[in-house]
């Protein structure tokens, strides 16, 4: 075990590289940068073990959006290998920004907000941290709103048809809104007991929820007597021009889904027993599962066509067709575990974070959950999912460019420039290594803002067959010379912010190197 001294205070590192400061300098001061929530975590709480990574994935990957992320591949022409083979690869490649984030988490025992000050400044680092706040909260209306609908529509299963068409409120009978307001207060009693209480959630939400899906595989292969139509389809854009051209833009998209753990995957590796439990953890939960996941939905709707004349895509509508009052309700738990699992861990950790790293000394971790809560609800972003055009080139691409533009600066920064090593105390100390100029680096603002133009500046909406819009940007893009950029946008605003940032900081982008404060 070593101990370094720094400008910020000692700090010691043990022999596995894991990074905390000296217990004999007591704790952080208290000011507007540090809180409970905030400070980095002990090597001795640091227990997560690889099985708790990988079933934080798998309960994280195992949910409605995800396994109707093929749908959508298929709504826009491709057939099911098209679909699957694009979800494999984008989840392969976010995996290597998901890592090397994650590498800061456990190493140091930090969340996300803590992490960017490093590059962004303690003040600055509210700028990435509420950006990726907001998308947490309207993924978190999204999921809500799924989870009661599964409430909603299982229970009407069982209560019959007055609990169906009760006394309409705002377009809605007032039992969806039940269903709703439950699933919300569920979601909120969880998160409130903290990270420990998440932790043992998912390890066993994960296996729950994969036997859950095989088993709605089971049940509707035997009716339908074997599988099989839906996967001979072919598909409407071939292998050719057609293919790539609406290829690229939805890798973007698939990227987009997992862009937002790339960033604050810090708040949950955190808790690392070393770096090698959160790399094979992901490595084996991430990209595994979800590509088996979209594989599944395939097969399972496959069936559906084959039984009912059209395919369900929606796992919830499907198991409301079932007739036995035990299987409804196996279904309705499995829908409810999968959803709780996504959105607990996923969308309101974040958001939690980033809330309280703006205000310390007002907001605390479940105070950040609760406003998550209300901020995602008044969102409605429910909308989104309507369509699948706007679904994954809009929201899904716009989401994925900036957010991918943050992570190019955060991994430039911490890899590149720092090569891993971090005055810890001075994450939480205003006047130290990371004060910049009055709390703001704004090489990093400048490399966030260049980053985010070239990515998401030329987004544009499509036409469908009858000429008509696709989406809420300009046909020939919000600025047509940068329309050619916006369906890569998340490999372009990392690489750009990459590269922006690096030149900006006085590091050759070919190599070399200068001396920073950290080494």
């Amino acid at each position: 075990m070593a101990d370094t001294a720094t400008g910020g205070g000692r700090q010691r590192q043990h022999p596995d590289g894991r990074v905390e400061l000296d217990p004999a300098e007591g704790a952080l001061p208290s000011n507007g940068f540090t809180s409970d929530d905030l400070r980095p975590v002990p090597v001795r709480r640091r227990t997560w073990t690889t099985y708790n990574f990988l079933a934080l994935w798998v309960g994280m990957a195992h949910n409605i959006p995800s396994w109707t992320l093929a749908s959508g591949l298929v709504a826009i022409g491709m057939d099911w290998k098209q679909a699957v083979l694009t979800i494999a690869l984008a989840n392969l490649i976010v995996l290597a920004p998901m890592l090397l984030t994650g590498h800061a988490g456990t190493k140091y025992g930090i969340p996300f907000p803590v992490f960017a000050r490093a590059s962004f400044g303690l003040r600055g680092a509210n700028l990435p941290a509420l950006i990726r706040a907001s998308v947490a909260c309207a993924w978190f209306g999204i999921q809500t709103w799924i989870g009661g609908e599964g409430i909603f529509l299982l229970a009407g299963k069982l209560f019959g048809e007055s609990w169906r068409t009760a006394t309409e409120f705002g377009g809605y009978p007032w039992t969806q809104w039940a269903s709703f307001l439950l699933f919300w207060l569920v979601e909120m009693v969880i998160i409130a007991r903290g990270m420990e209480t998440l932790r043992r959630f998912e390890n066993w939400a994960a296996p729950f929820v994969i036997v859950g899906a095989l088993a709605l595989l089971g049940w509707i292969a035997v009716k339908a007597g074997g599988l099989g139509p839906l996967l001979d389809q072919p598909s409407r854009l071939g292998w050719g021009g057609g293919f790539w051209k609406v290829f690229f833009p939805s890798l973007m998209g698939m990227i987009g889904f997992w862009s937002t753990l790339s960033l604050n995957i810090p708040d949950f590796t955190r808790f690392g027993g070393s770096q090698r439990a959160q790399i094979r953890g992901q490595a084996l939960g991430l990209p595994t599962t979800m590509t088996l996941f979209a594989l599944l939905s395939v097969l399972v709707t496959s069936g559906s066509e084959a039984v009912y004349g059209e395919p369900v895509w929606d796992p919830i509508k499907l198991a409301a067709k079932m007739e036995s009052p035990a299987a409804v309700l196996f279904a309705l738990l499995t829908v409810l575990v999968a959803t709780l699992s996504v959105n607990v861990a996923a969308n309101v950790v974040s958001p939690a974070y980033d809330l309280t790293n703006l205000v310390p000394r007002f907001i605390n971790f479940r105070t950040g959950a609760l406003i998550t809560g209300v901020v995602g609800i008044a969102i409605l972003p429910w909308k989104l999912t309507a369509d699948p055009h706007v679904y994954i080139y809009v929201w899904l691409g716009v989401v994925g460019g900036l957010l991918g533009t943050v992570a190019g600066v955060l991994i430039a920064d911490y890899w590149a420039l720092r090569r891993t090593r971090l005055q810890l105390a001075d994450l939480y100390r205003p006047f130290g290594a990371y004060w910049y100029a009055a709390g703001w680096n704004w090489r990093a603002v400048a490399a966030l803002l260049v980053g985010g133009l070239l990515a998401v500046g030329g987004s544009y909406s499509g036409v469908d067959s009858h000429g008509a819009e696709q989406g809420p940007f300009p046909v020939d893009g919000m600025i047509p010379f940068l329309k050619p950029l916006a369906d890569y946008g998340w490999a372009v605003g990392f690489a750009s912010a990459s590269v922006v940032y690096l030149a900006l900081s006085g590091l050759p982008v070919a190599g070399g190197g200068r001396r920073t404060p950290d080494r």
